[in-house]
C-alpha cells in the first residue's frame, strides 16, 4: 500500500484507446465512449479513496471536432448522460467538479447539464475532478497571454502571470500542475494536455485501452510514482 504522502497530489490521465476497444470487439465507436465513461467513474471512485486531491482527465480536445459528426454528437450526449446518471453520487462522495476548457461551445444540452453538475458541487471540499472538455493546452496559453497584453499598463509577462490567468489557476483551489500524467493504449505523447502544466510532470504510458483500465492499475501507477526521485531541473545530492 502507498503512503499516503508518497502519493501523487494531482494526476493528469489522457483518457485514450475508446474507439481502438470498439474497433477490436466489433461495436460502434460510441459503444467504446460508453465503456470509457464506465472506466473514468471508477478512477474518480479510486482517486477520492486513495486520498488524491486532483484528478484532470482529457475527455474533449479541440481537435477533436475533426471526428465525424455522429462521433461527436455522441460524445456530446454521453455527457448529458453522466450527469443524469452519477450527479447524486458525486456530491455524496464530496467530489467537486472544474470544467477547464471553452465548454460553452458545445450544445445547448450539454452546457445546461454541465452548469448543473458545477453548481451541485460547488460546495463540495474532497476530490477536486477537472474535466477539460473543447480544451488544447497551446490555445489555453494563448488565451492567457492575450488576457494579460490586454491589461492597461502591461510592461511584462511573468510565468506567474500566464499561471494565473490559465484554466486551472482561476478556480480557488489554488490548483498545483500535475505530478503524474498517465495515457492509456500505448500511444507515448501528450497530444495538447497540460502544455504549461506539465513541464515537470512524471509521464507514464500503458498499453491497456482506456475502456479496460482499472482501479488497480491506477493504483499500481501510482505506486510507481511514489519510487520516482523528482528533480525539478535540479540535481540529486546523490548524484556525482
Amino acid at each position: 500500500m502507498t503512503e499516503p504522502n508518497k502519493l501523487p497530489t494531482h494526476v493528469g490521465v489522457i483518457m485514450d484507446g475508446n474507439g481502438r476497444w470498439a474497433k477490436k470487439k466489433g461495436v460502434p465507436r460510441l459503444m467504446g465512449h460508453n465503456a470509457g465513461m464506465e472506466s473514468m467513474k471508477k478512477i474518480v471512485i479510486a482517486a477520492s479513496n486513495m486520498g488524491i486531491k486532483y484528478l484532470t482527465v482529457y475527455a474533449f480536445s479541440t481537435e477533436n471536432w475533426k471526428r465525424s459528426v455522429e462521433e461527436v454528437s455522441g460524445i456530446f450526449r454521453l455527457i448529458v448522460k453522466y450527469v443524469q446518471l452519477e450527479l447524486n453520487e458525486l456530491v455524496e462522495n464530496n467530489v467537486r467538479i472544474n470544467i477547464i476548457g471553452e465548454y460553452r461551445e458545445l450544445p445547448a444540452d450539454s452546457v445546461a447539464a454541465i452548469d448543473k453538475l458545477l453548481d451541485a458541487t460547488k460546495d463540495n471540499t474532497g476530490l477536486v475532478f477537472n474535466i477539460a472538455v473543447n480544451y488544447g493546452g497551446r490555445a489555453e496559453i494563448v488565451k492567457a497571454v492575450n488576457e494579460l497584453l490586454a491589461e492597461p499598463g502591461r510592461t511584462e509577462i511573468t510565468e506567474e502571470d500566464i499561471s494565473a490567468h490559465l484554466y486551472t489557476g482561476r478556480f480557488h483551489d489554488d490548483i498545483p500542475d500535475p505530478d503524474l500524467i498517465i495515457r492509456t493504449s500505448g500511444e507515448e505523447r501528450t497530444s495538447n494536455f497540460l502544455v504549461w502544466q506539465s513541464a515537470y510532470s512524471e509521464l507514464m504510458f500503458t498499453d491497456t485501452l482506456w475502456p479496460d483500465f482499472t482501479a488497480e492499475e491506477f493504483g499500481n501507477l501510482c505506486e510507481q510514482f511514489s519510487h520516482r526521485k523528482r528533480r525539478f531541473g535540479g540535481r540529486d545530492k546523490d548524484d556525482k
